[in-house]
């Protein structure tokens, strides 16, 4: 398997401990930290055309992964 970037572990290196403490304590972590894992999975995808979609596609999972990575940015630094 190649490597796909945007890991949580590597987007937030000094939070593993907090984001693996929070998938097994809080649920909505663990469903923000799983759609996005889903979805960083398809873009990576797209990006490498493994699997590949229209650019708009492509643009908006990109924002949506953004959007997933903030809120859960906002739920490690709280």
């Amino acid at each position: 398997m190649s490597h796909t970037p945007h890991e949580l572990h590597e987007e937030f290196p000094d939070k593993a401990e907090k984001i693996s403490a929070l998938k097994q304590s809080d649920a909505h972590f663990a469903r923000l930290a799983e759609e996005y894992h889903d979805l960083n999975r398809k873009v990576h995808r797209a990006e490498t055309n493994v699997e590949p979609v229209a650019e708009l596609v492509e643009v908006e999972m990109r924002k949506k992964r953004a959007v997933l990575k903030d809120e859960i940015y906002q739920m490690l630094s709280a």
